[in-house]
């Protein structure tokens, strides 16, 4: 049996009393106590002998066993079943998705994890030392587990939002290079199936704060508030980061025309000025025995002289309007 956690709840504070999953039918449970079971990849059998003994739904825990379930909340008699996708951005900037199946019962609540390292060890010490609120039942958990969850999100968009500023600047300086641009795309198909992916927990997380459901305590829906506002931020950020990478392009692009703009300017304004001269020149080229000024001793230097006005002019001439 791949349980990682299996321990009984009395006000509050861990039991001495030693939870087995065998599928043997549950006795009735102390008032005030819970169970909090969480298992990691368990097996077809496995969940089979965890549903005989809580009377787990079938199709809950066929979805369960599903690594790749949409988030969604679904009422099944007095129990509540719940999946919640978890995310984890990778060193190449891929990010990689698992989950976390929920079964939720008046005195207990199972996490069933497949493909998140993420694991509850370290929040449920957490929980632990808050005997008080732990005392609220298995829906404070059922919070806390997809907070816990949601919150793991913003590293994500920590790391994109610093990834996305760091090609802006680059951006800014020079047209991004080949590599810089299948990278932004990259990181915009990723950003694509995140929405995909976790944007409906936005949903569930709507449903758990506002409308009546089995097993949770109405006056706990003020929490699942909480947590629904820190899955929109989430949600919001991404849309920005998405909107921000294919910005990225199109201001590079903007830039890049500027700058070519500006050579061009620049090349227009030289070519202009040396044609002064190349078409000077190319006339008294021309072998022709009466030209104006071709016998006169000052006709080179009243050449020269004009060449050197004109090319003047013009240079300062484009310099005024910005082209030099």
């Amino acid at each position: 049996m791949t349980v990682i956690t299996a321990r009984r709840y009395l006000h509050g504070r861990p039991c001495d009393h030693a939870l087995t999953i065998d599928g043997s039918p549950r006795i009735a449970l102390e008032h005030g106590s819970f169970d909090w079971i969480g298992l990691c990849e368990p097996d077809e059998a496995e969940m089979d002998m965890l549903a005989a003994q809580f009377g787990l739904h079938p199709l809950a825990v066929e979805d369960a066993l599903n690594p790749r379930q949409l988030p969604k909340a679904e009422a099944y008699g007095k129990q509540l079943f719940i999946v919640a996708r978890t995310a984890e951005l990778t060193a190449t900037e891929v990010i990689d998705y698992g989950q976390t199946a929920i079964f939720l019962g008046a005195d207990f609540i199972i996490t069933v994890r497949f493909g998140s390292t993420r694991a509850h060890n370290d929040l449920r010490r957490d929980l632990e030392k808050k005997p008080d609120r732990m005392a609220e039942g298995p829906d404070y958990v059922l919070h806390a587990i997809l907070d816990f969850i949601v919150d793991g999100y913003l590293p994500i968009m920590d790391r994109l939002d610093d990834v996305a500023v760091e090609m802006e600047e680059e951006a800014i300086d020079a047209f991004p290079e080949q590599g810089t641009i299948r990278r932004i795309f990259r990181l915009r198909r990723q950003l694509r199936r995140f929405e995909r992916v976790i944007g409906p927990m936005e949903e569930v997380c709507d449903r758990l704060a506002v409308h009546e459901l089995p097993a949770i305590d109405p006056a706990a829906r003020v929490f699942f508030r909480d947590v629904l506002d820190h899955d929109r931020r989430v949600m919001a950020r991404m849309r920005a980061l998405k909107e921000a990478l294919e910005a990225i392009v199109e201001t590079a692009s903007l830039l890049e025309q500027h700058r070519q703009g500006e050579m061009t300017r620049q090349l227009a304004s030289w070519a202009a000025i040396l044609a002064v001269p190349t078409a000077i020149a190319g006339v008294y080229g021309m072998n022709f025995q009466n030209m104006p000024e071709l016998h006169w001793k000052y006709g080179y230097y009243l050449v020269l002289g004009v060449i050197v006005s004109l090319c003047v002019g013009l240079f300062v001439r484009f310099r005024k309007i910005g082209w030099l």
